[in-house]
């Protein structure tokens, strides 16, 4: 196995209150094989037969941190509350911004920190990526403006009607890319397009080990059954 040191990408998962867990942890599940730790460390999780199932160290790691307005736990949707690892008034440039959905995943449910947050790193991120209607919190931001996305298909045409005419919101799509901006559908389509990410940045053989340990079985981009459930298309 290859010992050539991966270029380390710091990762901000924006937290608020009432977000829905699954829309970040579905992505993070899969990142979390890329944290720095994990590739140096090779614990016992990513050996068969001692052996780590990369065949080369991946090119990149993904150095996660938790971001809230405060370091106070953060309440959610379901599930046990969040404790925050830093601060959106950090002064710090993170390379991949992550934003979920959630009960308050809108521009009026979110505080405020989280709206100057996104205008200010999003400009010099690499990747900033959305799950369910964290694509409406992004949108609210004017940085989707000319763009193509994608949000939850439960909300999908109030999204589309209170956000800015310039935004091409696509019905049928697990998830869409549109140059460094990704946006998934609803909660577990975070997932896929975070396997679709992982293929993008460190390519399949990779991304398939990871999938092959966690077990997934993961849909294409337009693989999207719920644009027909909720009569988008």
């Amino acid at each position: 196995m290859s010992t050539t040191n991966p270029e380390i990408w710091s990762v901000a998962v924006c937290l608020y209150d009432r977000l829905t867990p699954l829309d970040f942890q579905g992505p993070v599940g899969l990142f979390g094989f890329l944290a720095p730790e994990v590739i140096a460390n090779k614990p016992e999780v990513l050996e068969q037969e001692g052996s780590s199932p990369f065949k080369s160290v991946p090119k990149v790691a993904l150095d996660l941190h938790y971001l809230s307005v405060s370091l106070d736990p953060v309440v959610t949707d379901s599930g046990p509350k969040l404790v925050p690892t830093d601060l959106y008034s950090a002064e710090k440039q993170y390379d991949v911004l992550l934003v979920p959905g959630g009960s308050n995943g809108n521009p009026q449910g979110v505080p405020k920190e989280l709206l100057e947050f996104l205008k200010k790193q999003a400009p010099k991120a690499k990747y900033v990526l959305t799950v369910c209607t964290g694509s409406w919190i992004l949108a609210a931001t004017g940085l989707l403006d000319g763009k193509r996305a994608t949000t939850n298909k439960f909300t999908f045409n109030m999204v589309k009607e209170t956000t800015s005419k310039s935004i091409e919101w696509v019905p049928k799509a697990r998830w869409v890319v549109d140059g460094n901006y990704w946006t998934s559908s609803g909660v577990t389509a975070g997932a896929d397009m975070a396997n679709a990410f992982l293929q993008h940045i460190v390519g399949e053989e990779t991304a398939k080990q990871i999938r092959g340990i966690i077990e997934l079985s993961s849909r294409e981009e337009g693989d999207d059954e719920f644009a027909d459930f909720y009569g988008l298309v």
